[in-house]
């Protein structure tokens, strides 16, 4: 009855992404310190001071989602009077006229190989940045900061190297997309369940979440792969036998 927390992570290389739920009574600094222990590369998160203080201190890379950049320019675009009539683009539409042509290119190199991505994302992404970025410092003191559209712009300039990094690497997203879609299956089912009775009962969850949406993601039946993985997991000897039970690994018929 008290406030607790899943944090949702999302790694691992192209065609063998998993998804991890971990449950943990604190959203500390502490939580994220442990769950990326180990690890080397590049983290993506929202603007939450504890992800870029923890990355600093294991010296990872820290990068921003573009999703939440976007969203405050629509947010914004939403706040605008309907019956206020004006030539030309407000500047929330502006903002969102640049977020488009981004998530263009990335619709369009979405099969292309991380090299060609890189390439492209170089020659095509990088100037709209530039020119977003040089519109934005047009216009942010002209925009009172504590409106709405005064947050997305200052939001946005403040991020813009994290924004734009994933421009200069085909293997990185341009939004935490993957893991905001994996935090809603679990939201959605929390309202059947509404409580845990116990720490051991919230643990026991998350790990299941773990397997379902790891699953699911690789287009597996998530009730046949958990009763494959419950037949075929007592006989598993090594680490090379439960390997071969991962979900990438195992056939979908």
């Amino acid at each position: 009855e008290s406030k607790k927390y899943f944090w949702v992570t999302v790694g691992g290389p192209p065609g063998k992404h998993v998804f991890r739920y971990h449950y943990h009574p604190s959203r500390g600094s502490g939580v994220a310190l442990d769950l990326l222990e180990g690890f080397s590369g590049t983290v993506m998160s929202d603007d939450w001071v504890v992800y870029g203080s923890v990355c600093e201190k294991l010296r990872l890379t820290h990068i921003a989602c573009n999703d939440h950049a976007r969203r405050r320019f629509n947010d914004a675009l939403k706040e605008r009077p309907k019956n206020k009539k004006s030539p030309g683009l407000s500047k929330a539409e502006m903002g969102l006229n640049y977020y488009r042509k981004l998530y263009a290119i990335e619709r369009r190199i979405k099969t292309l190989s991380i090299d060609e991505k890189t390439d492209i994302r170089q020659k095509e992404s990088i100037p709209l940045w530039q020119a977003f970025i040089a519109w934005i410092e047009k216009h942010i003191h002209r925009v009172p900061p504590e409106t709405t559209l005064g947050k997305a712009l200052n939001y946005t300039y403040k991020l813009r190297d994290k924004l734009s990094h994933y421009c200069s690497d085909g293997r990185l997203p341009m939004s935490n997309e993957k893991a905001e879609n994996a935090i809603r299956p679990f939201a959605i089912a929390r309202k059947n369940f509404l409580f845990y009775d116990t720490p051991k009962g919230a643990e026991a969850s998350a790990n299941m979440y773990s397997l379902l949406i790891t699953a699911k993601h690789h287009d597996l039946n998530p009730f046949y792969y958990l009763a494959y993985v419950f037949k075929m997991l007592p006989q598993a000897q090594s680490l090379e036998d439960i390997e071969k039970l991962l979900p990438w690994a195992v056939n979908n018929e």
